[in-house]
């Protein structure tokens, strides 16, 4: 297994992609198909976010400060994600907005994914060695265990309370 941050994030990506086509084919299924999918989004966003808040973005944005513009903007669009999330948690499938919110933040996640592998990470890659990438990975590793896995976790919310206080 890679331990290259660039790596492991795109790793998440596909993960998310999965999860989001499943959710699209399902979107006429029965709401507990619906339910269990979204759950599963809602943690690997969860997760994926928490990751990139606590190490991916401190770390780029302390060795290249001229994408700072970039990962500021990354931290308003997850934000975003987590309050689409933190309502998606506390709704039932058979609510008649869950559809349409699942969808919304699906095309919100699937924009910033876009901007991060097409734009970002080639910059990131392009800056910092592999060595860099590789460190900053494993961090990100030895942190997954510990991450949250709910939007209305302490360490969820408290990242998200962070984003409006910053």
């Amino acid at each position: 297994m890679s331990t290259d941050a660039i790596v492991l994030l795109k790793e998440d990506h596909k993960e998310m992609r999965r999860l989001f086509k499943a959710f699209q084919d399902a979107e006429e299924g029965p709401a507990s198909q619906r339910q269990k999918l979204v759950d599963q989004i809602l943690e690997a966003l969860t997760v994926h976010t928490y990751l990139e808040n606590e190490v991916m973005y401190p770390e780029v944005r302390r060795l290249l400060p001229d994408l700072e513009d970039d990962i500021l903007e990354s931290y308003e669009e997850h934000h975003v994600a987590d309050v689409l999330c933190a309502e998606l948690a506390s709704m039932d499938a058979d609510d008649e907005r869950f559809n349409a919110k699942t969808t919304v933040l699906i095309e919100n996640v699937t924009h910033h994914v876009e901007e991060e592998e097409e734009e970002w990470f080639p910059k990131v890659r392009d800056a910092l060695g592999r060595k860099q990438l590789q460190e900053i990975g494993e961090k990100m590793i030895a942190l997954r265990a510990d991450a949250p896995r709910t939007p209305t976790a302490p360490k969820a919310i408290k990242k998200a309370l962070d984003a409006v206080t910053a």
